[in-house]
């Protein structure tokens, strides 16, 4: 019989929690922000901007599992995890702030140049924080309490971001691609080195693991052959993709097909409000059919929602409110069930190994995130440039420009959900073959 591990405390998790909120904050406006503002505002072309996002993921390719391999093998009297989160986040404060507010002339090393700086800084946190997780229970079901403490709370504070701009437009008249990424820049320094340093200070890190000795190269030979992550990773990575491809769009599909200038900020705080709302129902949920069949059925009536887009145009904004809100709902499954999946395939190279290589699966995960977030957006603004769409405003871009524009923005993201619905469809670890998994492990560990 599997062993059953104490939940752990809410005063843990919140703590736990604390550290996403930075990393949520500053996420969605690096990606459907920062390349609409560059482009179309700062002056960079459109296919430049998408091959600098692509370009970063070859620094990414070295940094993720350079990262990983060293945090699985730091030992210091502060833990292996804590230590790399406090150096992170000099290094993202720097970047969130040359990236958030650049004084024009701006230019595409730059661009790229401060890019490359904030993804290092994101990877030294990211990697070792997640990798946490999956050290801080082995139960199936608790490790998707864990996962959903802390995309709750990432939510949370990715929602109260985007109100302090919706006031700012709707009560004070300061709003618009720039004034936004400005608030949510000022917000992201000042929480940061806030959030990171309540967690590493209050959540304890186990000393009960096996540090790795498996050299580099080998330990991702071995990585390659766990069958479970391998269809995790690519689920996850097209599901990444489709929501790379809608983020990078939304503000040009905003602003030009729907013709309205300043409430993109609008449409996102509905999306991550009913992310927000969505989190308990997809943990609950996730513990009754399954997490691999949750995670499908929220991929699949994603895709559909996503369909009614194509009805919408000028001056329809409020008309796409109530679609955001379905699509923003079923995307809580998003934020909860991978997340906890990637955890329990990690048991399956604890069992093969003997060894504890949380980070090195984090650097894989980080990796594939980062590089769905770059090829995402090269895609969608190399195709959009492709279709003929003008950046600079609906009245410069031609109807078949706009149509582009359309469906490229309901259909990218619809055919991505999908295909990653049928992909993890018959993921074949569920709660029982992980509790016999967890039974091996146990066994293979007894003295």
């Amino acid at each position: 019989m599997s062993e059953q591990a104490k939940p752990l405390s809410r005063k843990t998790l919140f703590y736990y929690g604390l550290a996403d909120m930075p990393i949520q904050m500053a996420g969605i406006p690096v990606a459907a922000f920062i390349p609409n503002y560059y482009g179309q505002d700062l002056g960079l072309s459109l296919a430049a901007v998408g091959t600098i996002w692509l370009l970063t993921r070859l620094f990414d390719a070295v940094s993720d599992p350079l990262v990983g391999w060293l945090s699985d093998r730091t030992n210091t009297r502060w833990g292996r995890r804590r230590v790399w989160m406090v150096a992170a986040v000099p290094v993202m404060m720097l970047a969130v702030y040359k990236l958030f507010m650049p004084v024009a002339p701006v230019t595409e090393m730059y661009l790229l140049g401060w890019l490359v700086a904030l993804w290092v800084g994101w990877t030294m946190l990211f990697i070792p924080y997640y990798a946490w997780a999956a050290e801080l229970s082995p139960d199936y079901n608790e490790r998707t309490r864990i996962t959903g403490w802390r995309a709750w709370i990432g939510m949370a504070a990715k929602v109260t971001s985007k109100v302090v701009p919706v006031i700012a437009i709707f009560w004070f008249g300061y709003g618009g691609t720039e004034e936004t990424l400005f608030l949510i820049g000022v917000m992201t320094l000042i929480r940061l080195p806030v959030t990171v340093g309540l967690t590493v200070f209050n959540v304890p890190e186990s000393r009960d693991y096996r540090p790795t000795q498996i050299p580099l190269i080998p330990g991702l030979k071995l990585m390659w052959k766990n069958a479970p992550f391998k269809r995790l990773v690519l689920a996850f990575f097209v599901n990444q993709l489709g929501a790379a491809i809608s983020t990078a769009l939304v503000v040009f599909y905003i602003r030009n097909v729907l013709q309205e200038e300043q409430s993109s900020i609008l449409m996102l705080l509905v999306y991550y409000g009913f992310n927000l709302a969505g989190i308990p129902f997809w943990i609950w949920f996730s513990s009754k059919v399954g997490k691999h069949r949750a995670w499908c059925l929220g991929l699949s009536v994603f895709a559909c929602f996503q369909l009614c887009y194509l009805a919408l145009g000028p001056g329809d904004f409020y008309y796409m409110l109530p679609i955001t809100a379905c699509t923003g709902f079923l995307g809580g499954s998003f934020w909860v069930i991978p997340n906890s999946m990637k955890a329990d395939v990690i048991d399956v190279d604890r069992l093969e190994t003997g060894e504890d290589r949380a980070a090195w699966y984090f650097a894989v995960w980080s990796f594939t995130t980062k590089l769905a977030l770059s090829v995402g957006p090269w895609l969608a603004l190399t195709m959009l440039a492709f279709v003929g769409f003008e950046a600079g405003g609906g009245s410069q871009s031609s109807e078949e420009g706009l149509l582009g524009l359309k469906l490229l923005f309901v259909l990218g993201p619809a055919t991505g959900f999908l295909l990653a619905a049928m992909i993890a469809w018959n993921h074949p670890l569920d709660q029982k073959t992980h509790a016999e998994l967890r039974d091996k492990i146990a066994a293979a560990r007894t003295p």
